[in-house]
Order: C-alpha cells, then sequence, then structure tokens
C-alpha cells in the first residue's frame, strides 16, 4: 500500500512540475511592473506568476496557523472565565 501511495505522490509532482514548466515555456513575453511606485526590471511573466503562487504557498500555512493560533487563545481564556 505504501508502494502504491508513493507511486501516485511521485506521479502528481511530476504533472504539476510539468504543468508549470509549460507555463514558463508559454509565457516568456517580457513585461515590466509598477507597484507603489516601485519598478521591476522587463521579465518574463512567468516569473511574475511563479514567485506570486510560491509567496502564496508559503504566506497561506502561515496564516492559517496564527488564527489557529488566536482562535485557540480565545476559547482557553473564554473556558477559565
Amino acid at each position: 500500500m505504501r508502494g502504491v501511495k508513493r507511486v501516485v505522490l511521485v506521479l502528481a509532482m511530476l504533472i504539476v512540475v510539468l504543468a508549470v514548466l509549460g507555463f514558463v515555456l508559454e509565457n516568456q513575453q517580457g513585461v515590466s511592473l509598477s507597484f507603489l511606485g516601485l519598478v521591476t526590471g522587463q521579465m518574463p511573466v512567468s516569473v511574475f506568476v511563479v514567485v506570486a503562487l510560491i509567496i502564496g504557498m508559503l504566506l497561506g500555512p502561515l496564516l492559517s496557523v496564527i488564527v489557529g493560533w488566536n482562535r485557540r487563545e480565545k476559547s482557553m481564556t473564554a473556558g477559565r472565565g
């Protein structure tokens, strides 16, 4: 059973890697972004999208952990009073 799970996981990862690679290869047009007065140099669209994806994948779980801690603390203090 572990072997099947491992094969499925490897295949899923391979599909994700191929999808990202295809996206990067299809989106090579150069663009420059401007946000709050900061301007980037010309880079492919895929760079900005992949960086935004990675930041979102890091921030999402981090924020859910922080919210979870706050909820636990509130429930603990509510139980005391």
